[in-house]
């Protein structure tokens, strides 16, 4: 394994664990004691990894690279007042998702007064397939696009109504250009649905996707159908419009 392959997995390993010590990192890892240390070592002295006693954590200077990289995306800037008022609206959790390297990443949440507690959080990772808001970006990606996501990423299920076929995938892909929104009815998690809407810019370019989320208790019937799927475009529509003329 290359010098920075094992870098990087020590610090995915550090993300996973919150927090532990050489020993344990290099026998989840199966790389050798005196290299985990090494590598530990030098994270530390470039402010990467706090060392407590015996054990590393993550350092705070990686919070100032992601503060960085989020700026960079203009739809974060753009589209953060829009998912706080569709999060107000709501009452329920707003998100912005971006696609980088076949996967959907958590750019932004909103909590509005109802909001509901998810296990990933702003910079986590999901297959596009798995949620209503990758599914949006994926349909307006060109069809060679996605299946390079599939080919590289494949279609596990997150939950047993995962869309896990292609034909299933492409004609639910179909439905959300027809409509203009994407339904996330318990696909990543159980008991949540997910109505979701793709921010295209004017060159036909899809920058990411905006969503609202909640319990299947709430999110049902005409408000499931019509009510926040208009809020949804809405607010997707005007992120697009201030993204095309930034």
């Amino acid at each position: 394994m290359l010098a920075v392959e094992n870098t990087v997995t020590i610090l995915e390993k550090l993300a996973e664990l919150n927090r532990a010590g050489v020993t344990d990192i290099a026998s989840d890892l199966d790389i050798t004691k005196g290299t985990v240390h090494n590598h530990l070592t030098t994270l530390e002295e470039n402010g990467l990894v706090v060392r407590d006693g015996d054990q590393f954590r993550l350092g705070l200077r990686l919070f100032e690279f992601g503060e960085q990289i989020k700026n960079q995306h203009k739809i974060y800037d753009v589209g953060v007042p829009e998912v706080d008022k569709l999060a107000e609206q709501t009452g329920e959790l707003g998100n912005i998702l971006v696609e980088e390297h076949g996967q959907g990443i958590y750019l932004y949440r909103a909590r509005g007064e109802n909001a509901l507690s998810l296990d990933t959080g702003i910079g986590s990772r999901i297959n596009l397939h798995q949620a209503g808001l990758g599914k949006a970006i994926l349909a307006h990606l060109p069809e060679e696009r996605v299946d390079e996501i599939i080919d590289e990423h494949g279609l596990e299920p997150s939950t047993k109504n995962t869309l896990t076929t292609r034909d299933a995938l492409f004609e639910d892909l179909e439905q959300i250009r027809d409509r203009g929104y994407a339904l996330d009815m318990e696909e990543r998690a159980v008991g949540v649905r997910c109505v979701a809407a793709p921010v295209i810019t004017n060159d036909g370019v899809v920058r990411g996707a905006v969503s609202v989320a909640g319990p299947v208790s709430r999110l049902r019937g005409d408000y499931l159908e019509t009510e926040v799927p208009e809020l949804v475009k809405l607010t997707a529509n005007v992120i697009s419009i201030n993204l095309s003329y930034a």
